[in-house]
C-alpha cells in the first residue's frame, strides 16, 4: 500500500489536525519527521478535543505506532506533561505505542529562556512560540546539541553539557542572564532520562520493519511550506524544513519511501505571528473570517490574521514541496459571503508577477492581483458529497484547482471528521 504525506501549503494552522486524524485511522503507523511542540494539532473525535503539540497524531487511535523522528527536537518535559495530559482523557500513551528516535536533539530549558530573551531584544521580532525550538535547532547544527541517545552515557554526557554552555552561558551574559551551572544541567537530564528511556528506539530501524511488512506509513508535517526555514518568507519562519522532503532525512527512510503528499489548506488564507502576508485583510471581512472560523492559535492562543486566498503562494509551495494533492479545509467559513477573491499574481514595482519573491524588502513591497467570484448563500457546513454543494462553491474549488494546478483529493465542510467528500483515498495503491 501506498504511505502518505500530510504537510501545510500556507503559514500552517490550516486544519491539518482533522486531517491528518481521518487518514491516521487508516494508517498502522504515524510518523512526526520536523520541528517541536511548538506545532498545534487539534483533534475532535466523538465529541471530545484533543489538544496535540509535540505528540503525533496517530496517539488517539488504538493499535497504532507513533513515531517521533530524529529530525524533531524533543523536550522531554513538555512530551512528559502531553503524554499526563491524554492519560486524564482516557489515551494511554505507553511506551509499545510511542517511539522517539534515539538521535534526536533534546530541548532544554536553557533553550526556551534563550527564546524568550531574544524575542524580547531589540530588532526583528520573528513572534515565536519562545518554547526553544530555534535554539535546539541551532545547537543541532552547531554540533553541540545534546542528544536523546546520550542520556545513556553519564561521562560523555558531561563533556557535552560543558561544551554546551561554554557556549550558552556567554549568550546569557550578554543578555544580562545568570550563567547555568554545568551539576544543574546534568541533576536535570539525570532525572528525566528514566522516564523518556522506555520510548526511545532506533526508529530508522521501526520504520524500516515496517516497510518490509507493508504497513501503511502516516508521514505528519507541522507548521507550513511558507514557514519552512529555506522556502518561506525568511526570517519569519520557522527553524526546520517544513516540506515533503524533509521527511527522509527526518524519519530516516529513503525519498522513495515517502508516497503520496498531499497538502492541506485553507479555502482562505491565515498566519500567526509576525511576517508579510499580501492578502490580509484589515476590516470587518477579515474580522469576520476570523470570528466564524475560529482563528486562534491552538497552542499560543493568538488570533491568526485573515485574508483572501493566495492561489500565487499555495502554487508555489505545490511546487517546491512536490504537492500532488490539496485537502481543501473551512470551505463553509465562506457560506454567505456575497463575493469571494482570489490572488492571482502580484504588482512589485510596476511589474505583475506570479511568484512569492526571496527578499524581505521585496516581500513586504508586494500586493495582489485579485480576481473576483460571486459567492454563495447556501451552507456548505457538514456537506458530505459534491451533490450536496452550492454551484458557486464548487465553481470556486474548480478555479482555485486551476490556478495552483493540483487537483482538491479531499474537502472539508466542518471541523467534524465525518464531514468530509472524498475525491482520491490518498492510501490507495
Amino acid at each position: 500500500m501506498a504511505n502518505v504525506a500530510v504537510v501545510g501549503a500556507q503559514w500552517g494552522d490550516e486544519g491539518k489536525g482533522k486531517i491528518v486524524d481521518w487518514l491516521s485511522e487508516r494508517a498502522d503507523v504515524v510518523v512526526r519527521f520536523q520541528g517541536g511542540h511548538n506545532a498545534g494539532h487539534t483533534l475532535v473525535i466523538d465529541g471530545t478535543v484533543y489538544k496535540l503539540s509535540a505528540l503525533p497524531s496517530g496517539v488517539v487511535r488504538g493499535g497504532k505506532l507513533s513515531i517521533i523522528g530524529n529530525g524533531v527536537v524533543v523536550d522531554p518535559w513538555a512530551l512528559l506533561e502531553e503524554i499526563a495530559s491524554l492519560k486524564k482523557q482516557g489515551v494511554e500513551v505507553t511506551p509499545e505505542t510511542l517511539k522517539v528516535a534515539d538521535n534526536a536533539t533534546l530541548i532544554l530549558p536553557l533553550h526556551s529562556e534563550l527564546d524568550a530573551a531574544r524575542e524580547d531584544s531589540v530588532g526583528v521580532n520573528i513572534g515565536t512560540t519562545r518554547r526553544g525550538i530555534g535554539p535546539a535547532y541551532e545547537d543541532k547544527v552547531g554540533r553541540r546539541g545534546i542528544r536523546v541517545c546520550d542520556l545513556d552515557d553519564l561521562p560523555a554526557l558531561r563533556l557535552k553539557v560543558h561544551t554546551l554552555l561554554a557556549h550558552h552561558n556567554a549568550l546569557r551574559i550578554g543578555f544580562g542572564q545568570s550563567a547555568i551551572d554545568e551539576e544543574e544541567v546534568l541533576s536535570l537530564l539525570q532525572e528525566v532520562a528514566p522516564r523518556i528511556r522506555p520510548f526511545v528506539a532506533p526508529v530508522w530501524q521501526l520504520l524500516d520493519q515496517a516497510r518490509e511488512r507493508g504497513d501503511r506509513i502516516l508521514f505528519e508535517g507541522a507548521q507550513g511550506a511558507m514557514l519552512d526555514v529555506d522556502h518561506g518568507t525568511y526570517p519569519f519562519v520557522t527553524s526546520s524544513n517544513t516540506m515533503a522532503g524533509q521527511i527522509a532525512v527526518g524519519s530516516g527512510v529513503g525519498p522513495g519511501a515517502v508516497g503520496y503528499i498531499l497538502g492541506i489548506t485553507k479555502a482562505y488564507t491565515t498566519r500567526v505571528g509576525e511576517g508579510p502576508f499580501p492578502t490580509e485583510l484589515h476590516d470587518d471581512i477579515g474580522q469576520g473570517l476570523g470570528e466564524r472560523g475560529a482563528e486562534f492559535g491552538s497552542v499560543t492562543g493568538r488570533a491568526r490574521r485573515c485574508g483572501w486566498f493566495d492561489a500565487v503562494m499555495v502554487r508555489q509551495a505545490i511546487v517546491v514541496g512536490g504537492i500532488e494533492g490539496i485537502a481543501l479545509t473551512k470551505l463553509d467559513v465562506l457560506d454567505g459571503m456575497p463575493e469571494l477573491k482570489v490572488c492571482i499574481g502580484y504588482q512589485l514595482e510596476g511589474e505583475t508577477i506570479h511568484r512569492f519573491p526571496a527578499g524581505m524588502a521585496a516581500q513586504a513591497r508586494v500586493t495582489p492581483v485579485f480576481e473576483t467570484m460571486e459567492g454563495w448563500s447556501e451552507s456548505t457546513r457538514g456537506a458530505r458529497s459534491w451533490a450536496d454543494l452550492p454551484a458557486n462553491s464548487v465553481k470556486y474549488i474548480r478555479r482555485i484547482e486551476e490556478l495552483i494546478g493540483a487537483p482538491v483529493a479531499m474537502l472539508s465542510t466542518s471541523p467534524e471528521r465525518d464531514d468530509t467528500i472524498l475525491v482520491r483515498n490518498p492510501f490507495a495503491d
